[in-house]
């Protein structure tokens, strides 16, 4: 019986089900085309229908880190000053879900640094990351939140900071629990704000 279009969408689902399993347990230094075969069950041979070499499954992984994390449930927020605190936040590994995601993602750096075609593609990658940003951003500027300025660079700093603390919160999950994380947002946010300090030391953050 030949294959129909829809045993061939539901085999691409289970392949792209296998090789996030495989990026969850593993990371990108674990992805091999053999490693997902045997997630899958399957033989590499069938693999290789889709993947005919390693940076074939590597872009696709990537690709597909992308999609998963857009697909991301985010924070309801307002417009202005408290958007731009709740997509901060939501880059942040706050919850096992979210761990798990930035492992994966620091985890391909590597991977995608080691290419140059790949690392261009991740480069445009966190680039419309920034530019969402900005927007944000921009829209603070417009409300009054935030002073006036280059929203550009106001976003690439946001991001170089939240991306740090990514870093720093997966190697030291003790020093950088969740709260702390908020916490440390909270102060960026309300630098960028210029507030006032709070009695006791801390700056207020509109919410």
């Amino acid at each position: 019986m030949p294959r129909t279009k829809g045993d061939h969408e539901s085999r691409r689902r289970d392949v792209s089900e296998a090789v996030w399993r495989v990026l969850a347990a593993q990371g990108f230094g674990g992805l091999t085309l053999r490693a997902v075969a045997a997630e899958l069950g399957a033989t590499t041979g069938l693999l290789t229908h889709y993947f005919p070499a390693k940076r074939d499954l590597v872009a696709y992984a990537l690709d597909l880190l992308e999609q998963r994390s857009a697909a991301r449930p985010r924070r309801a927020a307002g417009a202005g000053l408290a958007a731009v605190r709740a997509a901060l936040l939501d880059i942040l590994p706050l919850t096992a879900e979210a761990t798990g995601a930035n492992r994966i993602w620091v985890s391909s750096w590597d991977v995608a640094l080691a290419d140059p075609a790949l690392s261009g593609d991740h480069a445009r990658r966190y680039a419309r990351s920034r530019d969402k940003l900005c927007d944000l951003v921009a829209e603070a500027q417009r409300l009054g939140e935030l002073p006036a300025g280059d929203p550009a660079g106001v976003a690439a700093g946001a991001q170089a900071f939240a991306l740090g603390l990514v870093v720093q919160a997966l190697f030291d999950p003790t020093a950088f629990p969740p709260a702390r994380q908020a916490e440390l947002v909270d102060g960026y946010v309300a630098a960028l704000a210029g507030s006032p300090p709070a009695p006791g030391g801390e700056r207020v953050v509109p919410s």
